[in-house]
């Protein structure tokens, strides 16, 4: 921060809070993925307010929102400035051509734009070898940009395993519907949790059918559905689960740390900036 001196100059002062402590700049900042929402007539940026305040207040980081226009704000140069990118979920659904399915009436809403950004932010954050998370969409989207498909019947009424609630139920309702997971020995989650199951909120019509190249499964559902996947890319971190621990956070422990997960992976990450 600065202001003018007497000599017209600029003075550099000390960036301070409001009781004139000095504030800490050294905490990573983590991009935060916006989907494209109609606002009365117009195309608004925008990202639910839990995403932004679990991954800021869990995982101890600074964050911003990175905006899903490709072609105006280059991938690239957005990565440059991050230490990290959180790839939020959305009520949209990625447009099937992505994973190599051409089908007409596959269910919408989509978000073409947000497909285009977060592949392209995905490839350049970890050729930078900067972590990348995901919840939901942004699981589902990690999985297709490692080549992987989805498949969109997981809510069907005839599914072995019903992933979403019913349609009739309110939507605070849609996160009380939960299943078991069994988590991979070994892995990061089941290393972090230090047991072998985790009972999940389960919100999606849409899931993993072809698993992504390079990618590890961290948790299944009951069904045999994939719902948590990890890698380790030019050393930095990758970790994604089809849950949503963004959702009352406060209030669930378990949630918290897949955040905390995220902030010491943008800490630690060997690349950081």
């Amino acid at each position: 921060m600065s202001q003018f001196g007497s000599h017209g100059m600029p003075v550099r002062l000390p960036c301070c809070c409001l009781d004139g402590k000095a504030m800490s700049t050294s905490r990573p900042v983590a991009g935060i993925i916006c989907c494209n929402r109609n606002v009365g007539v117009e195309t608004a940026q925008a990202v639910m307010n839990r995403y932004v305040q679990a991954t800021m207040t869990y995982g101890d980081v600074a964050a911003l929102l990175v905006p899903s226009v490709p072609g105006q704000m280059k991938a690239t140069e957005i990565a440059a400035r991050l230490d990290g990118l959180m790839l939020t979920g959305s009520p949209s659904n990625l447009e099937p051509h992505r994973y190599g399915e051409a089908v007409d009436d596959a269910p919408g809403p989509f978000d073409a734009p947000r497909d285009a950004m977060t592949q392209d932010l995905i490839a350049a954050m970890l050729d930078l070898g900067r972590p990348v998370f995901g919840i939901c969409r942004g699981f589902q989207e990690i999985n297709v940009a490692f080549g992987g498909s989805l498949r969109r019947d997981v809510s069907a009424s005839n599914a072995p395993l019903a992933h979403h609630a019913s349609d009739d139920v309110a939507f605070d309702a849609m996160f009380d519907h939960v299943h078991p997971v069994t988590l991979t020995p070994g892995g990061v989650l089941a290393r972090r949790y230090g047991q072998d199951q985790l009972v999940v909120n389960s919100v999606h019509f849409q899931g993993v059918d072809r698993l992504g190249v390079g990618l590890a499964i961290e948790a299944r559902a009951p069904d045999g559905l994939t719902e948590a996947v990890s890698a380790k890319v030019n050393g930095a971190q990758l970790l994604a689960v089809q849950w949503h621990p963004e959702w009352r956070t406060p209030d669930h422990p378990q949630s918290q740390e897949f955040f905390a997960l995220f902030g010491e992976a943008l800490r630690s990450a060997p690349n950081r900036r």
